[in-house]
């Protein structure tokens, strides 16, 4: 009866490992998505990504509007 109860112990601590390294995961995963989405919508708009901001980059082809509606478009998702 007590390896019963320890299996069951052992059990009952690995679902709540598994739940505490969910709820740590869980929202650096979607910060990370973020970020990678903002610079997915700055290259696009032919942008730089540069010091977590979207900026010229000297090339003359980037265009804000483009990146704006990409940004919006994406925090709906």
């Amino acid at each position: 009866m007590k390896e019963a109860a320890g299996e069951a112990n052992l059990t009952v601590i690995a679902i709540v490992l598994i739940a505490i390294v969910a709820a740590v995961a869980t929202p650096l995963i979607g910060n990370m998505m973020k970020g990678t989405a903002k610079k997915s919508c700055c290259l696009e708009s032919g942008g730089k990504w540069s010091g977590n901001n979207c900026t010229d980059g000297g090339n003359g082809t980037y265009d804000a509007a483009t990146y704006q509606d990409c940004i919006n478009g994406t925090d709906n998702k």
